[in-house]
């Protein structure tokens, strides 16, 4: 089941030029619980904290926003009217999530909002699962080495040995790379593992 995201006590930033579109959109927001604050000057997260970033994709420029080349550390959705590929490819570029028509119709808000705020907690979370694989594929060499360790002292073969660290990474509650980790450096004597 998909939850949907509670936006209420957010903080908005808004890149936009002050205009009757975005006094629309400050209003619009302030109805859904956010609190918005409208500029248009390069954003600076630490001196205006921000838990979403709404950015006028048509007049945006390469360093309006701090992540250059990074994935954007909040969601973010673009304000666009044009249908030039080039300020779409820009938004996209930038780390846009959602799209929101411009000129702001205030229904469609609301499903930008979520749809932005649910797909950066998605990649965040996936980033995070594929640095947690990443690290157990780096220390797959010492699960390998500290499998022949066992195999070497406890007169045994790969398979019986393999089941040993297992086992004793269950115990500990801890990864097996973590185990072998530890065996390897001492830390847990290899007899724990026969």
């Amino acid at each position: 089941m998909t939850v949907i995201p509670d936006l209420v006590g957010l903080k908005a930033a808004i890149l936009h030029r002050p205009d009757e579109g975005t006094a629309r959109l400050v209003r619009q927001l302030g109805l859904l619980g956010l609190e918005a604050h409208v500029q248009w000057t390069p954003l600076d997260l630490e001196a205006t904290p921000a838990d979403i970033v709404l950015v006028d994709a048509d007049q945006g420029w390469s360093g309006l926003l701090p992540w250059a080349g990074e994935p954007a550390p909040v969601p973010m959705v673009a304000l666009l009217q044009s249908e030039a590929p080039g300020r779409v490819a820009w938004a996209i570029s930038e780390g846009a999530l959602s799209i929101l028509p411009k000129p702001v119709v205030p229904a469609a808000v609301y499903p930008a909002l979520v749809l932005a705020v649910a797909a950066h907690a998605r990649a965040v979370e996936a980033a995070a699962r594929m640095e947690r694989l990443e690290e157990r594929l780096r220390m797959r060499p010492l699960v390998h080495a500290a499998v022949r360790s066992i195999e070497m002292a406890a007169q045994c073969d790969e398979e019986a040995a393999y089941a040993s660290l297992r086992r004793a990474a269950m115990k500990r509650r801890i990864t097996i790379e973590q185990t072998a980790a530890e065996m390897l450096a001492g830390v847990i004597p290899l007899s724990e593992a026969g």
